[in-house]
């Protein structure tokens, strides 16, 4: 017998964060959350999030008040004033290999949704699309990069059972430094002579002026991914928030900034895989030992994540997207740094498709967007 309980006190919090621990125990491409992250997020006051929206967590319970699955109902207030829509999204879904369990929190999340007055369920989003996006549906046999999801192949399974159908697929693409064409290192270096006689540059974000340069990378994100589907911006709170938890992991070279003057018109971002040493870190619990094995790991991750990228339109398909992967991928060689993933990247968007295959990128996996219509 199941039973679907709200979350509403810290000890059933906990064991919310907590269950994918032991749901994936013997899978050893499973890394865990960090749990005061997981916390912060889904606590009201923790997280800007919260200043505008709002969520409602549920577990599935058996009869021996042993946890069997998990599902957050999500209302994002300026997701569908931004989009003008009516949307309700799920998110944090973990759950055993029970459709029966499954549908119990399924039907859960949509009664609560149901009740906030949206039309429709899209997920999983973890709260929102400036977090982590996506059930993993190919390329199960590798961890996962840091800030991606993981989960077992059932999962689809579970999702569309469920009535749940694909919105979109979202695309990751592995870089292997030693196996990026000559062609396409010599294109980017044509190409970048080709934007400084246009007055555009490439430098390295200046950490001595970390909050102004924070600033102007908001109005870029914010600007660039503006059409994207599901695009919610980021409130200057969140993207502070976000900024925060990074320059503790940041590293100058692989974050820059394309300038037309003094004008920013492009950022990228990638940042150190830290799930390579997160796997080690029991429980996803920074204390008492963790935090030393997080900072003193740092040094011997051998991967990247090309978190995020971004142009303003009007200097788009003028080759700054190549410059940026290219340069990326150039100084992670010379860091003995063996690749990156790029992620994520809508399988609707060409241009950045194809600039990924033009330095011959690989798509290794792929995450899926659901949605139904409640």
């Amino acid at each position: 017998m199941i039973k679907i309980e709200p979350v509403t006190s810290k000890k059933q919090l906990a064991a919310f964060i907590d269950f994918p621990h032991d749901l994936y125990a013997n899978d050893p491409n499973y890394v865990p959350e960090l749990f005061i992250a997981q916390r912060d997020i889904l606590t009201p006051g923790k997280h800007p999030f919260h200043e505008h929206s709002s969520l409602q967590c549920f577990l599935a319970v058996n009869e021996n008040k042993k946890v069997k699955g998990r599902i957050a109902a999500i209302l994002n207030n300026n997701h569908n004033k931004f989009n003008k829509t009516n949307d309700g999204f799920f998110g944090f879904f973990d759950c055993v290999d029970d459709n029966t369990i499954a549908k119990a929190l399924f039907e859960e999340a949509e009664k609560w949704l149901k009740e906030k007055g949206v039309a429709t369920m899209i997920g999983p989003v973890n709260p929102s699309t400036n977090e982590t996006v996506g059930v993993l549906i190919d390329g199960f046999d590798k961890p996962p990069v840091a800030m991606m999801t993981y989960n077992q192949p059932y999962y689809i399974k579970l999702y569309e059972q469920n009535g749940l159908h694909k919105q979109v697929d979202l695309f990751a693409y592995d870089l292997q430094t030693n196996t990026v064409s000559e062609r396409a290192v010599k294109l980017q270096e044509a190409l970048m002579k080709r934007l400084e006689q246009r007055g555009i540059t490439i430098r390295k974000i200046n950490v001595k002026d970390f909050k102004n340069e924070v600033a102007k990378v908001r109005e870029i994100y914010n600007s660039a991914w503006d059409s994207n589907l599901g695009f919610v911006p980021a409130t200057e709170n969140e993207f502070n928030y976000l900024a925060k938890d990074l320059k503790m992991i940041l590293d100058p070279d692989f974050c820059l900034v394309a300038e037309h003057g003094s004008k920013m018109v492009g950022f990228a971002l990638a940042v150190p895989d830290v799930n390579q040493i997160q796997k080690k870190i029991k429980k996803g619990r920074l204390f008492p030992t963790g935090i030393f094995k997080l900072l003193l790991g740092l040094k011997k991750v051998d991967y990247v994540r090309i978190i995020t990228l971004g142009v303003i339109e009007e200097y788009r398909k003028m080759g700054i997207e190549a410059c940026f992967y290219a340069q990326i991928i150039k100084k992670a060689g010379e860091k003995k740094i063996k690749g990156g993933e790029a992620s994520w990247i809508l399988e609707t968007n060409e241009m950045m498709n194809k600039a990924m295959q033009n330095i011959n990128g690989k798509v290794y996996k792929k995450y899926r967007v659901y949605e139904k219509v409640i």
